[in-house]
């Protein structure tokens, strides 16, 4: 990784030499003549403390350190943070804490600097430039290792600030070609991060994504931690996502409450609805989406002419939703006959309440529209082979000493039941487990749609007691698919899944750091329960790999398959 100091803008130094000129005169003597006749008044001391007495809410904090909230273990923050120290290096920032100088940028604010990127944070939404002195890293979005910026610092963190691209001044021609880039807004709106770069090299940064994950977070030894495959790439790489959420701000408060003014036509020159800036909670204009399907941009454009008409009646913003949705027979109403239909017809849904319908292979999936399910339809193949391919490998492994395979299911978080219902032709018996009751109910529909029901069921789990909802399966012939939300399994779930000990374990995540810190849990711990007598068998990480859901951004899926050894 190469290290730079960065080089000062003009305005930055003029901006310095102001501060330093003003600070200079608070503090020198006032050049009008005093009188001389005249003691000068000394400031009366302070009285003494009394017993007892309290000092100010200002003298007090002088006193304190400020206090910083603590990042969220996986969040994009701490990501951020966990790159910087590995980048700068555990003892300078120890060296740094113990000066009390973590939190002391070296910047100013908006002050200008010109940078030379060093390399590509997970997140991709910012890239973080290491300074030699001080020990200093810059986040900067939209630009690429070994290139020469210009950017204006806005915020700051431990060890680290956050700023604004204003000019490339020496492009990464190896890597960076705007003649890729097919969204108008890229560089502005914060939803893509690679439109300049290859799908190659994409999938590449995401593979490293994966690998410094585990390097991070899961405290394994790299001895535990195999090689990281390639990135299944998705099969479309725009006009993929299923799933849009543009947003507007209600009217301004200090227009007339009676409407538009005299002469006003057509969309209020003030009204935005998209998505957000890079870096600002700013929602930007956006007619079209190129990542999202046809369907969406079609339905997206007669729905912004309908607010812009209506926008005075709104009284507080709005986050829209639009889904990708077969059409079924009798309507997608919450409350339709969702019988099959003879062919796929695509629709828009704008009803949070409304049936989304999706076919993955031969199987159809209903859910509803407000809830969760994979915004990337075409990589939902892939993904549930690769899982199924996983759980019944073709070759025998080093780590697996397995004499018979699976003969049960469990799908854990299982959400509509992709995973229990694509996956059960290859069981005898499948059980998906979920705390929502909604969930439940169109996973138990599903069920009913693809006629699966004489082999797949779905149970309420309780947090606590997640797996007593599965005390008749054998856990010596069970495999166990895992797809939690982003913040990922909490430590009650990962104790109650080691007591469990199914044969086999499939992690699917849509965030890799939360994975690494569970998987590294998951294979820690069992091996202290094995070593001390406590279970029998340990779980050894088998194989890493990522999955492209989301094409032109830093998103990467992770699917993390571990086994019970001996």
């Amino acid at each position: 990784m190469f290290l730079t100091r960065p080089t000062i803008t003009r305005s930055g130094l003029a901006r310095r030499f102001l501060m330093e000129k003003s600070i200079q005169r608070a503090r020198s003597p006032s050049l009008t003549p005093q009188p001389v006749d005249k003691k000068p008044r000394l400031a009366s001391p302070d009285p003494p403390l009394q017993a007892g007495t309290k000092l100010s809410t200002a003298k007090r904090s002088k006193n304190k350190r400020k206090k910083h909230t603590p990042l969220e273990s996986g969040s994009s923050e701490d990501v951020i943070s966990r790159e910087v120290v590995a980048l700068l290096g555990e003892e300078i920032v120890a060296r740094a804490e113990a000066d009390g100088t973590e939190w002391k940028s070296p910047f100013g604010f908006r002050e200008q600097v010109e940078l030379t990127v060093s390399s590509i944070s997970s997140s991709g939404r910012s890239r973080p430039i290491p300074l030699l002195k001080p020990p200093w890293v810059v986040v900067v979005p939209f630009v690429l290792p070994g290139e020469v910026i210009r950017a204006r610092v806005y915020r700051h963190a431990r060890m680290y600030s956050f700023a604004d691209l204003i000019s490339i001044q020496v492009p990464n021609s190896e890597l960076r070609d705007m003649n890729r880039v097919k969204c108008k807004y890229f560089g502005t709106c914060a939803g893509c991060q690679y439109q300049m770069l290859s799908y190659d090299t994409q999938l590449d940064l995401k593979r490293n994504v994966v690998e410094k994950a585990y390097q991070n977070y899961s405290n394994l030894p790299v001895s535990s931690i195999p090689s990281i495959q390639s990135t299944i790439p998705s099969p479309l790489q725009y006009g993929y996502r299923t799933k849009i959420t543009p947003h507007f701000d209600p009217p301004p408060k200090k227009l007339p409450s009676q409407g538009p003014s005299a002469g006003e036509e057509g969309k209020p020159s003030w009204l935005k609805i998209g998505f957000n800036q890079i870096g600002k909670r700013v929602v930007m204009d956006i007619e079209e989406c190129p990542i999202a399907t046809p369907v969406l941009n079609e339905a997206y454009a007669p729905m912004r002419d309908d607010i812009a008409k209506k926008i005075y009646t709104y009284k507080k913003g709005v986050s829209l939703l639009l889904r990708d949705s077969l059409e079924i027979p009798g309507g997608n109403s919450p409350t339709a006959n969702t019988e099959l239909a003879a062919e796929d017809k695509h629709i828009c849904i704008t009803n949070h309440k409304a049936t989304v319908r999706e076919r993955v292979g031969d199987l159809l999936f209903d859910y509803q529209a407000g809830s969760f399910f994979q915004n990337n339809n075409s990589v939902l193949v892939p993904l549930t082979s690769y899982v199924r391919d996983a759980i019944f490998p073709t070759t025998p492994t080093t780590s697996t000493s397995v004499s018979s395979p699976p003969t049960h299911l469990v799908d854990a978080y299982c959400g509509a039941g992709l995973f229990a219902l694509t996956l059960a032709p290859h069981f005898a018996k499948v059980a998906g487990i979920e705390l929502s009751a909604d969930s439940i109910r169109f996973a138990t529909h599903n069920a009913a749609l693809n006629g699966l029901v004489h082999k797949v069921s779905f149970r309420a789990g309780d947090a606590a007691q997640i797996f007593d909802a599965v005390g008749d399966f054998p856990p010596a012939r069970t495999a166990l698919v895992v797809d939690p939300p982003r913040k990922g399994c909490d430590e009650a779930f990962v104790r109650q899944l080691l007591a469990f000990r199914a044969q086999t374990v499939v992690y699917v995540s849509c965030n890799v750091h939360t994975q690494a810190r569970d998987v590294g849990q998951i294979v820690s711990w069992s091996a202290d329960e094995e070593a001390g007598g406590k279970r029998e068998g340990k779980y050894m990480l088998e194989s890493l790999r990522g999955f492209d859901l989301f094409p032109q951004t830093a998103h990467v899926e992770s699917v993390a398959v571990l086994r019970l050894v001996s």
